[in-house]
């Protein structure tokens, strides 16, 4: 888990501001026919940022430029890849063609913002490109036609960490960012993914997913339900609400959920981001949930005394009152039923650490 560095959190800058400044850098190579060493761009965020330049090379035609990702004090998979720039004249007049090469990944399914066998450079960064090679242009008063490639060395490698790979982005990395610029802890880029995932389950004809919290759960729940595509599962992380209502959005009919008590005791409680940093256990609240199932007032107060949720899954176990994972589960739908308004059928199970299946419970919200 990510620590939280203390003081001021620093800002970084998305793939697709990285790309926009090797790209200038290198059309001014290319124009100048000398080295540009950085370069200064306006990103949608509002910010004018610099960007250090490195590996600029040019010759009478072309030109390329690199810079180094950097997400700030809230590094992704892709802190510190290397992303380059070449560009290059072409002999239609006006006309700027946006590619992608090593590195960078190319759609394979609908649903996603860039067409079927387009490189996966989204709408903001390809607007991002194309506008500053317009204005180095006009600076220039030229009219030349220009294309630019975009690559990341080590793109491949690192789409091994992302969930390009479900999402049909095959080859490396997705060149990302709507306002240029890594809000620390905002993580808004797993939520684009999260959003992308049930837009490509929308688009196979799915209308059931499932949603777990991680790569384990995510194990376990494509053996619990294997007549599912691998579309149908989307690791929504911490972010319960919010994948909840965007399934909605996208016009699922139902939402398999499959977790571990620590952050589905979370949910139960009505908290719809689960990170560790989002809220604290309620035992108080698992203790009125064992009350519900008949558990005495000794072993309750037991409960108030707990370290982890997967304690108090243990001595349910222990004690024989299996039924608690059912109701903790009830209240799971329920919440999220209340979060999205209801409209589909909500469905919740809880497995042990080790996958081992505890209880569920099914809840058709209308």
């Amino acid at each position: 888990m990510l620590e939280v560095p203390e003081g001021p959190l620093r800002h970084g800058y998305t793939t697709g501001a990285c790309a926009t400044a090797c790209t200038k850098g290198a059309l001014l190579s290319l124009i100048e026919q000398t080295t540009v060493e950085s370069v200064v761009i306006k990103i949608p965020a509002g910010e004018t940022v610099p960007f250090a330049l490195h590996d600029v090379a040019f010759s009478e035609v072309q030109a390329s430029a690199s810079t180094i990702k950097d997400g700030g004090d809230d590094p992704d998979a892709t802190h510190g890849a290397t992303i380059i720039a070449a560009v290059s004249w072409t002999d239609v007049e006006g006309e700027v063609e946006i590619d992608g090469g090593v590195g960078v990944g190319r759609v394979t399914k609908p649903g996603l913002p860039i067409p079927v066998g387009l490189a996966a450079i989204n709408p903001v960064p390809r607007k991002m490109i194309r506008e500053v090679v317009e204005e180095v242009l006009w600076q220039y008063n030229l009219t030349r036609g220009v294309r630019v490639v975009i690559s990341v060395p080590a793109g491949e490698e690192i789409a091994k960490k992302t969930l390009n790979g479900r999402l049909g982005i095959i080859g490396g990395i997705s060149i990302l960012g709507t306002r240029g610029i890594v809000v620390p802890f905002s993580t808004s880029s797993y939520k684009a993914s999260i959003a992308y995932g049930l837009s490509v389950a929308k688009e196979q004809g799915l209308r059931t997913v499932v949603l777990t919290t991680g790569g384990r759960s995510e194990n376990y729940a494509m053996k619990m339900y294997p007549d599912l595509p691998i579309e149908a599962f989307i690791e929504m992380g911490d972010f319960v609400g919010f994948t909840a209502n965007h399934a909605k959005r996208t016009e699922m009919r139902e939402i398999r959920f499959v977790g571990m008590m620590g952050k589905f005791s979370k949910v139960a409680q009505g908290v719809m981001m689960v990170h560790a940093r989002s809220a604290p256990i309620d035992f108080g609240f698992l203790a009125k949930v064992a009350a519900e199932v008949g558990v005495p007032a000794d072993l309750r107060a037991q409960i108030l005394e707990a370290n982890t949720a997967n304690q108090v899954a243990e001595w349910m176990v222990e004690w024989g009152y299996r039924e608690f994972f059912d109701r903790v589960s009830w209240h799971c739908c329920r919440q999220v039923a209340n979060q999205i308004g209801g409209g589909l059928r909500i469905d919740t199970r809880l497995t042990t650490l080790q996958g081992e299946y505890l209880g569920g419970a099914v809840l058709d919200a209308e």
